[in-house]
């Protein structure tokens, strides 16, 4: 988002001039437009669904505030997106809108006041319909005299895809209407989706087959439904509900609840969770209930819709820009949801931590699928008390890496034990597991596999950080081919790889595998040969030694300068020599952790074997030492937005290499701030903290590397 934008959404409705408002309904309609299109034609959202309807609502936060600047493409007067141009239009008649949605208690009772208000009741009672939310694609299902003619998707709202052919391979769409009553003409309206348990077998089966897999149940429904070839689509595990109706050529019910029951006798399927409750308690109430079994639904939904059951008094509310008045949409809190713990998993990482991970009956949590979440350590799982079999409730943290809040106990089954962390490794060596202690001996929540190298997940996790892009970054070797080789019993060590490299036996066991042509091995090759002269800093973090990152590597290289002064420093500490140990403190950042890492990776013989094994297959080049006299030397430097002439990665490199210090958050001891477009919440503080700031092009100026002049 650019500056400007980005200002302008980070002030408050209120505080917006008519100008900023014109501004920002600009930006909101474009910015709203390309989701829509993203989500709705193209199946792949880049925000979550709570990220966009945090925009709707502050455009229309805006247009209640400005009413005169409502633009003619406002989002609040469109509904899905413009149709693709490879179906054939469909003009739906009657338009297929979309709901307001509601996201609290108080605006549930906003809409229940609104409605009494509108048809002026008093005390009388108001019947409503509350319905599970289905997240998948709308479809409009076109049938005369009974019999299916034609099939649409949304699209825009009052045009949609014509996918007939494909709608008709779905087994819950009857092709001809069953019972009688059903009027001449009636456009039946619903939702295709796809049960949670298909989805995940088809995934499981696509992944494994080496083709495309989807986010989310809701994207493989409609990716299946917009298929070209229909037998496509007849191939894929979709459903359907019915839940409302378009064009009538008559009337056929006089509430929401009876057009269900008609929908149901003449063969449609309807939501068996959809029910007939009185006023405001009603209605929170099926909230709570619904909420509460979504995980045990098998299918996916983000909320509950509300419709006003008497369907004159539908006609009566009538609708309000592109939403009728009489139906909004209650939806669950946007990045946490409710499901089963199935079982507890341990995952042995690199440096042999044990980490608990939740084996979860699969649910959608802010657009993803969620099947494992961590439960970060053993105390952890204690505090919480989560058993096997909770109803627990599952949250992404930064819309990232699902975790558990915690169990439901109310819903916890009977005889339900508490885990047991486990004593050794589950790997096949069973190595013991001890509790890690901090430098003054205190206990920490880490638990750790002694195997070392033994330990054959941690062989396999070193391996794998080992060709990872901070590390040795050899192309054409990811984690799936580090674990293939490895299981074939190729690689155990990194010393391995390169010797892969030149044994033609084995190169030629490969041209024999799918996937390897002549061309990819060729490839593969020369990334590896590519490696072999490798800078000190690289070696050293692609060793994995545990509490040496990136940065300390780098620390490190620049320290001791060649990777033999390195080897042989790292061997005195290790013996305990005091005045190694005391050299090695005095470099810039490096602690008591980092010196206890170092001493116990090099006194393990088995550790220094491996590092003499690989050293014979390389050459570690000197590290470059910064530059003490550049206009940076001692800075500290900070780089926000988006960089246009370099990558993050160059910049920060060549930052320094001319001695500046590149940190990731503003503080007061930074010197300089590097923004770029997009800068946001780092420049902010840079301003409050009366920080220097630059442009790419200034920064590159005051390093002497200024942009060439365009011709």
């Amino acid at each position: 988002m650019p500056a400007l934008e980005s200002d302008l959404r980070s002030k408050p409705v209120s505080d917006l001039s008519e100008a900023d408002a014109v501004l920002e309904l600009e930006h909101l309609a474009r910015e709203l437009t390309e989701h829509d299109l993203r989500y709705h034609r193209d199946e792949a959202p880049t925000i979550s669904d709570a990220e966009y309807d945090a925009l709707k609502r502050r455009n229309d936060d805006i247009e209640a505030r400005f009413p005169a600047l409502v633009r003619e493409d406002s989002p609040s007067r469109k509904v899905g997106a413009a149709v693709s141009a490879q179906f054939a239009p469909v003009r739906h008649g009657v338009p297929m809108l979309s709901l307001d949605n509601a996201f609290s208690d108080e605006e549930v009772a906003e809409f229940v006041a609104r409605i009494r208000r509108f048809l002026k009741l008093g005390e009388e009672p108001v019947w409503f319909t509350a319905e599970p939310k289905i997240d998948g694609l709308s479809s409009n299902l076109r049938y005369e005299h009974g019999v299916l003619v034609q099939g649409a998707t949304r699209g825009d709202g009052r045009t949609g895809e014509d996918v007939t052919a494909n709608l008709k391979t779905i087994a819950d769409i009857p092709h001809r209407l069953k019972g009688k009553g059903w009027p001449e003409l009636i456009e039946v309206r619903g939702e295709v989706y796809a049960p949670l348990d298909a989805f995940a077998a088809f995934n499981a089966e696509a992944e494994a087959a080496g083709q495309r897999t989807y986010a989310n149940p809701r994207n493989f429904a409609s990716g299946s439904l917009r298929q070209i070839d229909p037998s496509v689509t007849a191939k894929r595990p979709l459903r359907f509900f019915a839940y409302a109706w378009g064009e009538l050529s008559a009337p056929f019910a006089a509430t929401q609840g009876e057009a269900l029951e008609r929908f149901a006798g003449w063969g449609l399927p309807t939501n068996p969770r959809s029910r007939r409750v009185e006023d405001l308690e009603g209605l929170l109430e099926a909230y709570a209930e619904l909420e509460a079994d979504r995980p045990k639904l098998g299918y996916d939904i983000d909320g509950v819709v509300y419709k006003a059951d008497r369907l004159d008094w539908q006609q009566r509310l009538g609708f309000v820009s592109r939403s009728p008045r009489w139906a909004i949409a209650r939806k669950f809190p946007a990045q946490q949801a409710r499901t089963i713990l199935e079982g507890i998993d341990i995952q042995v990482g690199r440096t042999g931590s044990l980490t608990p991970v939740a084996r979860l009956k699969p649910v959608t949590v802010g657009g993803v699928v969620v099947k494992n979440a961590t439960l970060h350590n053993a105390d952890e799982i204690a505090r919480r008390d989560v058993r096997i079999g909770d109803t627990v409730i599952l949250q992404r943290a930064g819309d990232v890496i699902p975790q558990i809040l915690g169990s439901v106990p109310e819903e916890r089954p009977a005889g339900a034990e508490r885990y047991e962390f486990p004593s050794v490794c589950p790997c096949p060596l069973k190595t013991p597991v001890v509790r890690e202690t901090t430098g003054g001996g205190a206990e920490t929540v880490v638990r750790r596999c002694t195997g070392e190298f033994a330990c054959p997940f941690q062989r396999v996790e070193h391996l794998k950080h080992f060709v990872s892009r901070r590390a040795f970054d050899i192309e054409g070797l990811g984690e799936k081919q580090i674990q293939a080789f490895y299981d074939e019993g190729w690689f155990s060590e990194p010393a391995d790889i390169f010797k892969l490299a030149r044994d033609e036996a084995k190169l030629e066991a490969l041209r024999e595998r799918d996937g390897y042509g002549e061309t990819s091995i060729r490839n593969l090759v020369a990334g590896i040969e590519a490696r072999r002269t490798i800078s000190l800093d690289r070696f050293i973090y692609g060793l994995g030694i545990r509490h040496i990152g990136e940065t300390t590597a780098i620390t490190l290289a620049r320290g001791y300068g060649s990777v033999g002064a390195f080897i042989s420093a790292m061997d005195q500490v290790a013996a305990g020599d005091e005045q190694a140990k005391e050299e090695l403190d005095a470099l810039d950042q490096i602690g008591d952790a980092v010196i206890e890492a170092a001493a116990a990776y090099f006194a393990e013989d088995h550790n220094r074997q491996i590092v003499q094994r690989l050293l014979a297959e390389l050459d570690v080049q000197d590290a470059e030492q910064p530059k003490t006299d550049t206009a940076v030397a001692g800075k500290t430097v900070v780089f926000t937005g988006a960089l246009e002439r370099m990558t993050r990665d160059e910049a920060k490199a060549r930052a320094e290499t001319l001695g500046a210090k590149v940190s990731s958050s503003v503080s007061k001891k930074t010197d300089i701030v590097v923004a770029g477009p997009g800068a946001g919440s780092k420049l902010k503080t840079a301003a409050e903290l009366g920080l220097q700031v630059l442009t790419e092009d200034e920064w590159l100026a005051l390093i002497g590397d200024t942009p060439a002049a365009e011709g």
